[in-house]
């Protein structure tokens, strides 16, 4: 058995966790449940020895824990996987899966390699990749290195595996590999600890569940005494659902943006065509790696286009870059990948948020210098508009929640002035506070600042909720167009079976 005794974690300004005693038992799957900045990092940081407790003490199997970082904790059998893609990019897959077992290996200053290729291939077969152990990970999909992540987490043997969001950047199909190797682990007794924010998944494989809500334990029970209702009321205080948001009526309004007969040969689709209208929200709709997100990177000239032609406001478009299209075209896009592509995590929420409109906004036009009286006063607006929980503007994003990173990844596309905004898995890994939040944002932009906007989302609430018209892809083709304001008025259930209709 894992324990927790009375553990309590204090940064400045903030109290992360108040005296909490919970525990982690053998052959058990347990959830940790909580809005964005609720304490759950924090407490998996504690757990793996990345952070140490104010107060408290961590229990192993009866014997109290005195961990000093991560290492401390993998000889302990305590293992994590990251929502974050903590990989080596030149390294090849083998290295990163024996990273931090790598002495295992070494004798008189020499690596058996032979071994840590078998050792690696054992486990990339656990997780159902058909890799050469000796490649990079650098130029893996997301899905591939969160895969790997698992591989390396399993190659520790742990007593305790701890999941945080796992599924994240995750197919269904490889969703089902992951909770199948749960499942296996489960039966061997290994104490595990997941972290999602898709209450469906925690429903379907948990044992018990413990919330967390402002850095205090609201409560644990088993998974047959949480239905999703006590879940939301324990997390944010308040009942949560999906709503008919309303009308735009955007289906005679002015042309934002149109793509005709786009192809792509890296990707493999052809003749993909679709127009976008001021102030309507059009929803791409699909698996990853139906198209949804290619179709975009292609024609915001992220990745080459090798047929067709975008139009803006009616006038022909080259882009060849997110910059041309940001600064030419004024289209913003909210990458689903906001931890590698979206933000500099290394950098304030000043910083990121002002980047994109520093030359239009910020820079005198006398001297190439950047008013920092106006940059702070726009970041401090957006801060406080978007309700991005943090001390200051000053604050380094890469501390920041999931959920608050998302805001401040929004904030950056707002304060640039988009005409035309594209938002990809906006709520991935994101709780269900901010979640309301965020969407409620994303109708405003439509209904009230007339904005055009692409929502591309594998969340069918999400999506019913909030587009107006809906793009279904499958297969690198848009296979059906739904359509029509009367339609979105229907009950929700009634939608989400037309949609399903889709990819029978």
């Amino acid at each position: 058995m894992l324990e927790l005794k009375h553990i309590s974690k204090y940064f400045p300004g903030v109290k992360a966790l108040q005296d909490i005693s919970v525990d982690f038992r053998e052959g058990e799957i347990h959830a940790i449940l909580g809005e964005n900045g609720a304490g759950k990092s924090t407490l998996m940081k504690i757990i793996c020895g990345i952070y140490q407790a104010d107060e408290g003490t961590v229990v192993l199997d009866g014997k109290e824990l005195h961990l000093k970082g991560y290492k401390d904790a993998i000889n302990s059998g305590i293992s994590i996987v990251n929502q974050e893609i903590n990989l080596i990019p030149d390294a090849s897959i083998a290295e990163n899966i024996i990273l931090d077992k790598m002495h295992r290996f070494t004798k008189a200053g020499f690596v058996d390699w032979k071994g840590v290729h078998e050792m690696a291939s054992k486990y990339l077969k656990m997780v159902k990749l058909d890799l050469n152990p000796k490649m990079p990970v650098r130029h893996l999909s997301a899905a591939n290195k969160q895969l790997i992540q698992i591989a390396k987490a399993l190659s520790s043997e742990a007593k305790v595996l701890m999941l945080d969001e796992p599924t994240s950047s995750l197919t269904q199909y490889e969703a089902k590999i992951l909770f199948d190797l749960v499942a296996d682990l489960k039966k061997q007794g290994v104490i595990m600890i997941f972290v999602s924010h898709k209450l469906e998944e925690v429903q379907a494989i948990s044992d018990r569940v413990t919330v967390f809500r402002d850095g205090c334990l609201v409560g644990t029970d088993t998974i047959e005494n949480m239905p999703r209702d006590r879940i939301v009321q324990m997390m944010i205080g308040r009942s949560s659902s999906y709503i008919y948001r309303g009308r735009l009526d955007a289906e005679n309004n002015e042309i934002a943006l149109e793509a005709k007969n786009i192809c792509s040969k890296k990707y493999g689709f052809e003749n993909l065509s679709f127009q976008l209208r001021r102030g309507e929200l059009l929803g791409f709709y699909g698996l990853v790696g139906s198209g949804r997100t290619e179709l975009i990177r292609t024609i915001l000239g992220v990745d080459k286009m090798t047929g067709g032609e975008v139009y803006v406001n009616g006038q022909l478009a080259k882009t060849t870059s997110l910059s041309d299209s940001l600064h030419k075209y004024h289209i913003g896009y909210v990458t689903e990948n906001r931890k590698e592509e979206g933000l500099f995590l290394d950098y304030s929420i000043r910083m990121n948020i002002c980047m994109n409109s520093l030359q239009k906004d910020y820079i005198s036009p006398t001297l190439p210098l950047i008013s920092s009286k106006k940059e702070s006063k726009n970041a401090e607006e957006y801060r406080q508009k978007l309700e991005i929980r943090a001390p200051s503007i000053d604050t380094k994003v890469g501390s920041l929640s999931g959920g608050n990173q998302q805001k401040v990844s929004i904030a950056k596309w707002l304060s640039a002035d988009c005409d035309i905004i594209i938002i990809d898995e906006p709520t991935v890994g994101v709780d269900i506070g901010a979640k309301e939040y965020i969407h409620r944002l994303i109708w405003n932009m439509a209904e009230k600042e007339k904005k055009a906007v692409i929502l591309i989302s594998s969340d069918m609430n999400e999506m019913i909720s909030l587009a107006r018209r809906i793009l279904i892809f499958k297969d690198r083709k848009i296979v059906n167009e739904l359509k029509g304001e009367e339609f979105f008025a229907r009950p929700g259930e009634e939608i989400s079976a037309e949609i399903g209709k889709s990819f029978i």
